[in-house]
């Protein structure tokens, strides 16, 4: 079976600018941003969305905000406010089939999204 991509930037096949990784996540740049700051915090579980996760999965997404927060503080992203999304499904607009949540700041951002 292939790996998808986020698997291959985790295992260090596919290269990333890496802002953060630890034993649970690894956060690189988004090679398309959307933002002055976008940033991809993606677990290193192999997980389509939050629908599969079971207990150790949410205690890693509990950590994942955690990051969110520290890479959020370490950019001044905290100072004016930034946006956390996960996108669940093809409607929901994720197009890659690996559970990730994006971090998105440095300008003003409108609502609705999209």
């Amino acid at each position: 079976m292939d790996q998808c991509v986020f698997c291959k930037i985790i295992k260090g096949e596919i290269p990333s600018s890496k802002v953060y990784e630890d034993e649970k996540v690894v956060a690189f740049n988004d090679i398309n941003p959307e933002a002055p700051v976008h940033v991809l915090i993606v677990p290193k579980i192999h997980v389509q969305s939050i629908l599969e996760l079971d207990e150790a999965g949410y205690n890693i997404i509990a950590h994942v905000f955690k990051v969110a927060s520290n890479i959020a503080k370490n950019l001044k992203l905290d100072e004016k406010g930034f946006r956390i999304v996960n996108n669940i499904g093809e409607d929901g607009g994720q197009t890659v089939p690996h559970i990730h949540f994006h971090l998105l700041g440095g300008r003003s951002l409108q609502w609705p999204p999209g």
